[in-house]
């Protein structure tokens, strides 16, 4: 899976720029603030239908402009795809192999990524929230099955919510049950395909540590609950225990058991990485984490998704930088940095400098 050639129109601070990237590593070097993280941006984009930056489309546009348009021209282990995207002020138009898609669910899979930038350090050190979204935007990319699950568990968990805040009790708990049975059908396959995935990344999670540490270090990546048996099995554990904690979540005004609640453990050398963990032990635990998932995209869909490495370098001795260009040699690489001769090390690579959002040769 590449991307050869990416086409931005007023996106971001890029007025008309195309982007052409080579099959291996791709360096895009320059100042700070002059568009590097916004290219990385647009790939990830045209990957998943959303932004890791920002909640609003809107805010995409180039300033000054109606409209933002992004287009790749990519290829995956089926041939030739183009994805392009046109953002409005209230709307927007993705196009795959220029048919219209009605929702993401069709958009993920066509080309993968995996992105990582120096606040993904937020996935070890900050609350569950974000181990979740880790794993539902990684899942997504390789199931529609399990993306559309969450939406509708979330659309459900939303309605669940508003009704706990009725102040009729007796009707709470007349029609919760009815809830619950829809809310623990999508629970559970959220529950299972959250299980596959840890299976297969937490040995090449500790694998990769080891690797970036001289095998100083041990990584263990587990779920902080088990869930036992099918699906249907899951299903009525979750509802037992949405049961038993009604009096609860009337008291509190919202869901508190279910798969949104839930988290992944981090352990280095034993330790709970998520309150001991030095910022070293941090960075090196969240590369090991994503170099991990690369490998899981392989696994799950027979070819490498493209990996986006946005400033990571800079976070990173020297030693670890070069054992980094080492893991990444297969895989096609965007990756930005400041001083393209400082990280390179004498690696090929295709080399394009960003000055004030424009290709300078």
């Amino acid at each position: 899976m590449k991307i050869k050639k990416l086409f931005l129109q007023n996106f971001r601070n890029y007025e008309n720029e195309i982007f052409t990237f080579s099959e291996g590593l791709n360096v895009l070097f320059g100042k700070n603030g002059q568009g590097k993280t916004n290219c990385a941006e647009a790939v990830f984009y045209l990957c998943t239908g959303a932004s890791l930056r920002i909640r609003h489309d809107k805010q995409l546009i180039r300033i000054g402009a109606e409209s933002a348009r992004i287009v790749a021209e990519a290829e995956n282990r089926y041939g030739n795809v183009t994805i392009e995207a046109d953002i409005y002020e209230n709307k927007r138009e993705i196009r795959v192999n220029g048919s219209k898609i009605a929702k993401n669910a069709d958009l993920m899979g066509h080309i993968n990524s995996v992105f990582f930038s120096p606040g993904e350090l937020r996935l070890i050190q900050d609350g569950p929230d974000e181990r979740r979204r880790f794993m539902n935007i990684s899942i997504s990319q390789t199931s529609p099955a399990y993306y559309t699950a969450l939406l509708r568990y979330n659309k459900i968990l939303d309605q669940r919510n508003t009704l706990l805040k009725n102040r009729d009790v007796s009707l709470v708990l007349d029609t919760l049950p009815v809830w619950d049975e829809q809310l623990c059908k999508y629970a559970a396959i959220i529950v299972q395909k959250r299980a596959e995935f840890v299976e297969k990344l937490a040995p090449h999670a500790k694998e990769f540590h080891s690797f970036l540490t001289d095998g100083k270090e041990d990584l263990v990546i587990k779920p902080d609950r088990k869930y036992e048996g099918s699906a249907e099995e899951i299903a009525k554990t979750l509802q037992r225990r949405l049961e038993n904690n009604y009096e609860k979540d009337l008291r509190l005004g919202f869901t508190t058991v279910g798969p949104h609640r839930d988290d992944l453990d981090v352990l280095i050398g034993g330790v709970d990485a998520k309150a001991y963990a030095s910022q070293g032990q941090t960075r090196t635990a969240a590369l090991a984490l994503k170099l991990s998932e690369v490998q899981i995209f392989k696994i799950l869909s027979g070819e490498y998704p493209i990996l986006v490495l946005d400033d990571v370098m800079s976070e990173l001795d020297l030693p670890r930088r070069k054992k980094l260009l080492k893991c990444i040699a297969d895989v096609q690489t965007i990756l930005t940095c400041t001083h393209a001769e400082r990280v390179l090390y004498g690696a090929e690579c295709n080399k394009i400098r960003i000055e004030d959002g424009k290709i300078k040769n």
